[in-house]
């Protein structure tokens, strides 16, 4: 390149008039601009006098990434920018990320985004990049630097979705990606109004042989060599206007006097940008042309025309502007043709479609004595911003930790998207039209130090946390327990001291949570408001045994001397008269200790039973609100025989059951002919409708979420089977029993056909079989023996649905079903658990996990009942595929293929013919009057 046209097409926006005088402005955010010299000091700053003092800054304080160079010779000339001499670039591997966060923004403003490059040979390497540049999550250009002496300006109109924005750039493998300068700018928010959420526009990057950059925002001010770029201050929104260049086909028409631009959005004050026009000298059209943005690289893309018109000639009155605008040959004004109106702008604008070469042409109508004109123009490549970031909150999380820790790994940008440059040690899950959400988050051995981070509490849907083998010291915070879905959390090989939190270790206590907490020298495993080191606390113990145990072995001696001379002067009481005492009515528990409602107070609550939320055998259910705005769900009997029997055996039930995972009634109403029960209202509807998609809005279920779907459950049941007394056999498990809160939280509900055990030593009670078809215990059909494993039978059902998304029914035809279990024998002898695993989950589980699910829901549904599992054997194996199903989302290993993982020959023989056959037949009963449906009932209808 000649000396003379390089340092032509170098100098950069001189100030051509005698308006341009020196003005310092103080802070960076006086006009809430930020504008960034990049690669400069930490800490240096500067006032631009080519625009009047705007303040440009070091770009220290927005990135914590890349190194400071400056050009060399001999592409550090004089007259060149300030910000162009200097720049920041990013040595990496190929895929790595390189972000700015630019701050203070406002969610949901509009903002002008630029970013400049000048390579300058700034490496003395004489090697010419290219790498991409992103706007936040979604791809915006590649920069692909031909000539080092050559500037690249990019400019954008955004709206940014958080009170923070980043640009990024990627390493492609094609040299080391830099950048000169970093600018944004508040717009007005009618201005750009095609600019959304969800599509940013990007300005045609197209060169134009009169034009001296590529960027498509021209004004036609004339000579071109005079006025080259208007910005700040004539643009007050420091946008980039270049002249189009000189044709000699052109001329312009200039006013003196202000043009007014209250028509247009664009401008919100008088410029001197609309005051020159171009018009053809000897003729009667103006035309211009565009061909697709290379830099872009999109085959679909639409652009974003923008022409300005107004008239700057008084014209006499036998004089007529009138012209037609063709877009592509097409009119676009009508057969009317349009006249620009004298000294007031007007905006024209039009959505075109395709990337092929487009035209533009102004042409003079038949009728007129002028030729068009036009002052300005402006287009806009459409970016469609498909890619979904991080929600906001757990985004500024992350960054708080990061900031905090000084962690830096990959972390740079959003921390889940594009999910190709998702932060190391994280998880995240991912739906079709909402921001990702941090669902693991692995930290162990990542040299953490000082205490744990207050931003942790704002992961609202984290699952795992892992921050183990690290320095972390001070206290376990309570703010732990207050994450609502955290499953795991791993402290253990730290420095922490002091008790750890109660209801830490509730959570443990009841399954809700891993804890492990080990090495940690002075930590607390007992909750106690005091501690001490173990060493000292073993001292203590060996002192207290000391004690204690001498007196003790005295007392018990005295305490057994005294009771048997006690014996032997009471020979002739009889010990049968108090084992035989039955409990007075006074002792009995009052089966109604709950609130009573009148039926009055029902209407009131429910609106004169406004909503109906669901239906069954026992009656119509009512969403319905306490006094202090509660909901609830008002259960109302109908009145029969069989209605009656349902209330009390439903009522009595849930006033004696009390269990973190058991529908809690709150109370009931006995109102002459109204019976009704009041409970506890879950947001999340039941179980059956989020795996089926008919929860509104509701996502997908990850694996995850169903496996603790289905412990909250087990944990239910077993407290049914075991803890209850007298035990209860619920006798209707399935899908529409199992309701969801709003967190996921699993409870039984629908106790109207439950049985109770006289003692704890009978295996089984004679009734006549009840249930829902798909889900009732062939061998309680057959011998009418009913069990606590004609519960999991049942159970063994419902984790058959949360594997496959299925219904009991699985359709094979559309006249033909067959049982689920029967499905997944048959699906699973070819040993691809793929085959049956619900796509909606989108391929996000554990391999592992779901086998050892898959392989306890067979052995649920066992002939003979005695050879099924426990509810207690069930929650303790769905706690191991939860800790599989964590240590896949931490990383820890990675799942075998599933071509080579089998269920254990000892359970289920997927290849015997033998087992298939019995399954047949045990799959018989469930099939029988079923046809296409699942939810037919033997005994009352499912409510």
């Amino acid at each position: 390149m000649a000396a003379a046209p390089m340092i032509l097409y170098l100098l950069y926006f001189v100030a051509v008039s005698s308006e341009l005088a020196a003005r310092a402005h103080g802070q960076v955010d006086t006009l809430g601009f930020i504008s960034i010299d990049c690669g400069i000091p930490e800490g240096a700053a500067y006032a631009d006098q080519s625009t009047r003092g705007l303040r440009y800054i070091s770009d220290a304080g927005f990135t914590d990434a890349g190194l400071n160079a400056g050009v060399n010779p001999p592409y550090n000339i004089k007259g060149l920018a300030d910000r162009y001499l200097t720049a920041r670039y990013f040595p990496g591997s190929d895929g790595e990320r390189s972000c700015y966060t630019l701050r203070p923004v406002t969610a949901g403003g509009r903002y002008l985004v630029r970013a400049t490059f000048y390579y300058g040979n700034y490496d003395a390497l004489n090697r010419l990049p290219a790498f991409d540049l992103h706007l936040g999550v979604n791809r915006w250009v590649t920069v692909n630097v031909t000539a080092p002496g050559a500037m690249y300006i990019y400019e954008a109109v955004v709206v940014s979705p958080a009170d923070f924005f980043q640009v990024c750039l990627v390493n492609r493998g094609l040299g080391t990606p830099f950048i000169s300068g970093l600018d944004l700018r508040p717009l007005q928010d009618e201005m750009y109004p095609d600019a959304t959420v969800n599509q940013s526009l990007a300005l045609l990057n197209f060169r134009r042989p009169a034009a001296t950059y590529s960027f498509n925002r021209y004004h036609f001010w004339r000579p071109a060599s005079t006025y080259r770029v208007f910005r700040y201050p004539f643009d007050p929104y420091d946008r980039l206007w270049q002249s189009y260049g000189d044709i000699d086909a052109w001329t312009n028409i200039t006013s003196t006097t202000a043009v007014d631009v209250s028509n247009i959005s664009s401008f919100h004050t008088p410029s001197k940008i609309l005051w020159s026009a171009a018009t053809p000298v000897n003729g009667t059209r103006i035309d211009f042309t565009w061909s697709s943005d290379s830099s872009i690289n999109n085959d679909k893309t639409s652009y974003l025309l923008l022409l300005y018109f107004a008239e700057v000639q008084r014209l006499p009155s036998n004089a007529l502007r009138r012209f037609d605008i063709l877009v592509d040959n097409t009119t676009w004004n009508g057969s009317q043709g349009y006249s620009p109106r004298y000294l007031s702008a007007e905006l024209v604008k039009r959505m075109v479609q395709g990337s092929s070469q487009h035209t533009v042409s102004l042409v003079a109508t038949p009728d007129a004595t002028l030729p068009p004109l036009l002052n300005a123009f402006e287009i806009y490549s459409v970016l469609p911003m498909t890619e979904r970031a991080t929600n906001d909150a757990d985004a500024k999380a992350m960054m708080e930790i990061r900031k905090n820790y000084a962690l830096k790994k990959n972390w740079m940008g959003d921390p889940c998207s594009p999910k190709a440059f998702a932060w190391n040690g994280l998880n995240c899950s991912y739906t079709s039209s909402g921001p990702a959400w941090i669902v693991a988050l692995n930290l162990s051995s990542s040299g953490l130090s000082g205490a744990i981070d207050a931003s942790f509490r704002d992961l609202k849907s984290l699952q795992y946390l892992d921050l183990s083998n690290n320095s972390l010291s001070g206290p376990v915070p309570d703010f732990l327990a207050q994450i609502p879905s955290l499953t795991f959390l791993d402290l253990s090989s730290n420095k922490l001291n002091g008790p750890i939190p109660a209801v830490l270790l509730q959570k443990r206590q009841n399954g809700s949570l891993v804890l492990r907490t080990g090495n940690n020298a002075n930590l607390c495993d007992n909750g106690a408001s005091t501690c001490e080191p173990e060493n000292k606390i073993g001292k203590r113990i060996l002192i207290i045994i000391a004690i204690v145990v001498p007196v003790a072995v005295a007392t018990l001696l005295f305490l057994a001397a005294f009771l048997i001379l006690r014996r032997m002067k009471n020979k002739q009481v009889t010990r049968t008269a108090n084992n035989s005492r039955l409990p007075s009515p006074r002792e009995r528990s009052n089966v109604f200790e709950n609130r009573q409602f009148t039926y009055k107070e029902l209407k009131l609550m429910t609106a004169n039973f406004k909503e109906e939320i669901g239906r069954g055998g026992f009656g119509a259910v009512f969403l319905g609100y306490l006094e202090n705005g509660s909901p609830v769900a008002v259960k109302m009997c109908s009145k029969t025989s069989q209605g009656d029997k349902e209330f009390s055996a439903e009522a009595q039930h849930l006033t004696r059951v009390h269990h973190r995972n058991l529908v809690s009634l709150i109370g009931y109403c006995k109102d002459k002919k109204h019976l009704a029960l009041v409970y506890e209202y879950m947001h999340g509807g039941n179980l059956e409708d989020r795996l089926r998609g008919e929860a509104s809005a509701a996502a997908p279920l990850t694996w995850h979420q169903r496996l603790k779907i289905a412990l909250d459950s087990a944990h239910g049941l077993e407290y049914l089977h075991k803890a209850c007394q007298p035990p209860l056999i619920h006798r209707d498990v399935k899908t529409t029993n199992i309701l969801l809160s709003a967190e996921l939280e699993a409870k039984i509900s629908d106790f109207g056909l439950s049985k109770v055990f006289a003692d704890d030593f009978k295996t089984h009670v004679t009734t006549q079989p009840a249930g829902t078809l798909g889900y009732l215990d062939p061998e309680y059909y057959n011998t009418s023996r009913l069990s606590e494993k004609s519960d999991v039978y049942s159970f063994g059902v419902v984790l058959l649905e949360l594997i496959t998304g299925q219904p009991p029914a699985v359709p094979v035809t559309g006249t033909e079903s067959i049982h689920i279990a029967l499905w997944v024998r048959q699906k699973l002898s070819m040993g691809n658990i793929e085959s049956i695993v619900d796509p909606r989950m989108g391929g996000e589980y554990d391999v592992n996990s779901v086998w050892k699910v898959a392989e306890l829901a067979l052995q649920c549904k066992e002939r003979p009942s005695r050879e099924r599992p426990t509810m207690t054997d069930v929650v303790m194996e769905l706690k191991e595929c939860m800790e599989l199903d964590v240590l896949h989302a931490m990383g820890y290993y990675s799942s075998a293929p599933s071509s080579t993982v089998n269920l254990s020959a000892a359970s289920v023989d997927l290849q015997s013919d033998a087992q298939e056959s019995d399954a047949r037949q045990e799959t018989a009963l469930d099939l029988e009057q079923l046809g296409n449906a699942s939810s037919t009932q033997l005994g009352p209808a499912p409510r």
